[in-house]
């Protein structure tokens, strides 16, 4: 390994243990020992790499965006796959409904927080609030262009997915009894499919192959 692989590894390395330990702590608790523990590293080696708890807050953000969002979904999504079974899987996605997802649903509610006080901050998540919903709206383009969903203004359903995967994700984040996984996907499907000329239910399994073309 070279060099340059073994500090892009090392920085890689902190950029997990910061996502984890802000989201377990809050942005506020952490301190950067903290981080440099749990990343297996001097201090003096994280104070390298980020100048202070805020850079390596933003920088363990966007990480967190690139590897859990639209680079994820796309190395799962089955070649030919129904665009309404990609768009499904946008909207998990963006729910905690495991321990990755939940650890970023935290750091996004950590950066909201913080964006109405810091300048940085709300620079951050403005971005990743504009490529969240690109991401989201070529989801719909692409199943547009291909007969699927009806004509809509992409832009303004990407936002509703957004708003309803945020508002449904904090209920189940307080382990409010009454949504269900289950309700929350088929609350959110209800609203977004029915816009798009999707009428089947929120569709949970892997699709079957297309049959090839001869």
């Amino acid at each position: 390994m070279s060099a340059e692989e073994r500090t892009e590894q090392t920085r890689r390395t902190i950029l997990l243990a910061a996502c984890e330990t802000i989201a377990e702590t809050g942005f506020e608790k952490v301190r950067m020992r903290m981080v440099a523990e749990r990343a297996g590293v001097s201090t003096a080696l994280l104070h390298y790499h980020f100048e202070n708890r805020e850079k390596l807050f933003l920088e363990a953000l966007k990480f967190s965006y690139e590897h859990a969002g639209a680079d994820g979904y796309a190395a799962e999504a089955p070649e030919h796959s129904p665009h309404s079974w990609r768009l499904a899987r946008v909207i998990d996605a963006c729910l905690p409904l495991d321990g990755e997802l939940r650890r970023d649903f935290l750091l996004w509610q950590e950066l909201h927080l913080r964006a109405v006080r810091d300048a940085d901050s709300l620079k951050v998540a403005q971005d990743l609030y504009d490529n969240l919903r690109e991401w989201i709206a070529g989801v719909i383009r692409d199943g547009q262009t291909a007969g699927e969903f009806e004509p809509c203004d992409v832009g303004r359903m990407a936002d509703l997915v957004i708003a309803l995967t945020d508002g449904y994700g904090t209920r189940i984040l307080m382990g409010n009894a009454a949504m269900a996984l289950t309700d929350a996907r088929d609350q959110i499907w209800s609203t977004v499919a029915l816009p798009l000329g999707v009428h089947t239910p929120f569709p949970v399994a892997e699709p079957l192959a297309a049959p090839r073309q001869h």
